[in-house]
């Protein structure tokens, strides 16, 4: 299992998480920073080695404090992305890591 985490006690926008989980996923440069590229790359990941992928994203609260429309729509966006995700040699999970 290789872990992918985001710190979210510096996400304070869609703008950073977009930015944070193309770090931590290492999204290709034509990740677009918005919720259908989110979706679109969440459901590839084909760039990644084989195996199992969790995306840890530690402190989602800070988000969901500061932009709660934002958060939910990301948060439907992951769950959708894990719910769809089919690639044979990979499998994608998200964990929210609340304080």
């Amino acid at each position: 299992m290789i872990q992918h985490i985001v710190d979210g006690s510096a996400v304070r926008s869609r703008s950073d998480f977009y930015e944070a989980v193309a770090a931590a996923l290492e999204f290709p440069e034509w990740f677009g920073h918005n919720l259908d590229a989110l979706y679109d790359c969440l459901t590839d990941l084909s760039w990644l080695p084989p195996g199992e992928h969790v995306l840890v994203w530690a402190r989602p609260d800070v988000l969901a404090q500061i932009d709660p429309a934002g958060s939910r729509a990301i948060n439907a966006v992951l769950s959708d992305a894990v719910e769809d995700f089919t690639d044979p040699e990979r499998a994608f999970k998200v964990v929210l890591v609340e304080p």
